[in-house]
């Protein structure tokens, strides 16, 4: 009976957090250990080549998923300890690929938690991301602005470029975990 119980509890552990929320505070990475990284390849004079570029920039540079997956790994740990679902957070760049951030630097990578207490989630972040990006495409915002903007404190900037309540929703391309 009690491994029986050992066992239930070891399936149930993981799942207590499926739908928790986190709080506001985990919706910002550690600046000691995330302060971002940007991609020396990406500069303002060449985003028509790059970010810019037609044809799905950010897929001829994201990592791949094994590694992003065993990092993400590591940090859920080391930040929240086990028991956490992987799949409630976003291996994310923090400076986002679109915006010239760096695949690979762990200085650049976080867990995200998906859900965070009043919305400010991954999904609000991915918004913001596609914005700034069309806002540099456009000649609207600097690259180096866009960077240093998101990387600093991207729910302010979010306020700034979008609104003040965020989007907790996955966009359409999305599927809900993603």
């Amino acid at each position: 009976m009690r491994y029986m119980l050992f066992l239930l509890a070891l399936l149930v552990a993981p799942m207590a957090h499926a739908g928790q929320q986190f709080p506001l505070a985990d919706a910002r990475p550690n600046p000691q250990t995330t302060p971002g990284a940007i991609d020396p390849r990406v500069t303002q004079h060449n985003l028509g080549e790059t970010i810019c570029r037609w044809g799905g920039y950010t897929r001829s540079v994201r990592p791949p998923e094994g590694y992003t997956e065993r990092l993400k790994r590591r940090q859920v740990r080391a930040m929240y300890g086990y028991g956490h679902r992987l799949g409630a957070f976003e291996e994310d760049h923090l400076i986002s690929l679109e915006l010239g951030g760096s695949p690979t630097s762990p200085r650049n990578l976080w867990p995200e938690p998906h859900k965070v207490r009043g919305g400010w989630g991954s999904y609000a972040k991915d918004r913001l991301e596609n914005r700034l990006h069309n806002m540099v495409c456009h000649g609207e915002l600097s690259l180096r602005q866009a960077q240093h903007v998101i990387a600093t404190d991207w729910i302010q900037a979010y306020k700034q470029y979008i609104g003040p309540a965020p989007n907790p929703n996955p966009m359409r391309w999305q599927r809900p975990g993603e």
